[in-house]
Parts: C-alpha cells; structure tokens; sequence
C-alpha cells in the first residue's frame, strides 16, 4: 500500500480509502466486517463513510468492528459526514451551527469514539453563512471531537471562498475536498482541481469507476443484467446509463482501458483506479465495495505502474469537451480576439 498526507496536514492515510455507502444496505453486517478486515489487512487505513449511509447504519457497523478490533482501531483515519437531513424537523438539515452539533455528536455515539479524524460537510448548504459552518468547524477541533475537516461536492467558488473565509477569520484550515472523478466525469478539471491545487487540498475521489463503467462490466448497447448495480436494480439509473452508452467518448475510453490492462494482464478496474490515483491533487482514492472479490481487485491497483505513454493515452481519450468558451481552443481564441479588439 502507498500512503501520503491528508492534503495539507500532516497526517498520513492510505492512498485508497474504504468507502461504506453499501455498508448495511449492499453488504450486510458479516459480509461488512469481512471487507473492513480485508481492507486493513492489505495495508488500507483510510475509512470514509457518512451520517446519512443506510441511515446510520453505516457507521453503526463500523462502530461495532471498531469495538472489537481496537488494535487495528488504534491505525484507522476515520472520516464521516454530516449535512443532509436524519429526521423530519426543519433544523435536521444544513450547516448550521445547531444541525452539525447534533449531527456530530450522534456520529460519534454511532462510531463509538470520543474522536473523528475527518469531518466532511456533505455538500454545499446556500441557507447558512459559511463563516457559521467555518466557526463551529474550529470549535470542534479546538474541542478534540475532530481533527482536520473538509467538504464534499463543493464548486470551485465555494471550496476557495471557504478557504479564504477561513484564513480572513483565523480558523483552522479545510485540508480536504471529496469530489466525483474518474475517467468519465473529468469536468472538475475546470475549476475545482485548480481551486483545491491553490489551497492545498487534498482530493478524495468517489465513485471512481464511474457507476461500474469502468471495470468492464458494460457492453455497447447491451442492457445491464446479472450482478452489476444496474442489473440488480435497472430503476437506479438507467437513463444516466442509456446516455452513456449513447456517447461516443464512453467506448473511446474503454477501449483504451481495455487494451492497456490486456498489456499488464490487469481488470479494468485496476487501469482506471491507476489513472486517477496519478492525477494531481488526488490524496487518496475511495473503494467503494460489495464483496471482498471486488476490494481486493481494486486494491491491486495500487501495485500497477502504468507508463507515461499509458497514463498519457488514457488522459487523452477520456479528455472532456471543452470547445465553449472560457475552456475550450475556441473559446480562448475567441476571448483573444476580443482582447486583443480592445472588447
């Protein structure tokens, strides 16, 4: 296993961490325990889950392993979630002060700690002033119920405001962004990896084979059945998959997956997870697993040395379109002339 810091602290984790979202719903308690065991085994430190994962029951497994195992506890970074609403009420939900209190509190009764490595604001909430949320961000560190804290699907502007509300007001300092990226949805390239590249911040990707996209399992024009997501449940998206399948762009990646894990006698899985895990910024890459079979193959990724020229190719094949303006070559020929006409 590689491991390096949690973006711009000092503090080390693993460069894959153990997604739970399927913890309590994909995987029950047992097979839950089996992949917690499995990933520490192979050297994996980072565990990430979240308030609102099979509502609550994601961090009540875990607990419960912490519990037991409180050796390998003692080697854990542990990083939840809170934002999104666990009842009814109309302050169950937000950033504000009052929710992530209660939030916080009731994950630590959940995870069984007096203590949360990482704490993670689910995504952005527009109703509460950022300072708000920044402030009681540094009560909970200055407290010791957090150690670092970071944000999940922030916009470029939002993760940079946070940043600079926070240095203006001497807060501690977010040290991560959690954000959607793979192969297939590289459109953070625009903003957010520049935004998190300026501040520092450590990049922890999710859903990094794109919704079972990349590893293979998926062929052109032909429906999802069998054991995939999709398969099992073809009401969980197959629109978004109809669209896919659509694209051009999808099968131009694929088939540059394809031909470079038949090269290293590796999955497809394992090329894509390489891919991501070079991309700058990225701290470490979350695993998000079913069954042990599956953990182990993305873990070995971690071993697979891809050229220059391969990571190259697969850059260029999964490049996002970008000819609009301000991003693309004709929008920034068409900002130039505008320049350059005094407009």
């Amino acid at each position: 296993m590689e491991y390096r810091t949690l973006g711009r602290s000092g503090a080390v984790v693993s460069a894959q961490a153990l997604g739970t979202m399927t913890f309590g719903a994909e995987a029950d308690e047992a097979t839950s325990g089996t992949i917690l065991s499995a990933f520490i085994d192979a050297g994996g430190t980072f565990i990430d889950t979240a308030d609102v994962y099979s509502s609550g029951v994601s961090e009540e497994i875990i607990g419960r392993w912490l519990a037991k195992h409180p050796t390998e506890a003692q080697q854990i970074v542990l990083a939840t979630k809170g934002r999104f609403p666990m009842g009814t009420g109309p302050n169950d939900v937000g950033l504000s002060r009052r929710h992530l209190r209660a939030a916080l509190d009731d994950s630590l009764a959940r995870l069984q700690v007096d203590h949360i490595d990482l704490y993670q604001m689910h995504a952005w909430d527009a109703m509460t002033p950022v300072d708000e949320t920044l402030r009681f961000l540094d009560d909970a560190v200055t407290a010791g119920k957090i150690s670092y804290y970071g944000f999940s699907n922030f916009l470029g502007w939002q993760l940079t405001k946070a940043v600079h509300v926070a240095a203006a007001s001497g807060f501690t300092a977010p040290v991560t962004l959690q954000p959607q990226y793979n192969l297939l949805v590289r459109d953070i390239e625009h903003e957010v990896v520049p935004a998190a590249l300026d501040a520092g911040i450590g990049l922890l990707p999710w859903s990094p084979l794109a919704g079972g996209w990349l590893s293979g399992k998926y062929e052109r024009d032909v429906a999802p059945t069998g054991s995939t997501r999709l398969g099992e449940n073809p009401e969980r998206g197959m629109e978004a998959w109809k669209a896919r399948n659509a694209a051009e762009r999808t099968w131009r990646v694929l088939d540059a997956v394809t031909e470079i894990a038949d090269a290293h006698t590796a999955s497809a899985s394992q090329v894509s997870l390489a891919w991501l895990g070079a991309q700058p910024a990225v701290t470490s890459v979350i695993l998000g697993a079913r069954t042990v079979e599956q953990l182990t193959d993305n873990m070995a990724a971690v071993d697979l040395d891809l050229s220059a020229d391969e990571l190259q190719r697969l850059t260029d094949a999964s490049a996002p379109q970008m000819d609009d303006y301000p991003y693309g070559t004709a929008g920034v020929q068409q900002r130039n002339r505008r320049i350059e006409g005094g407009r």
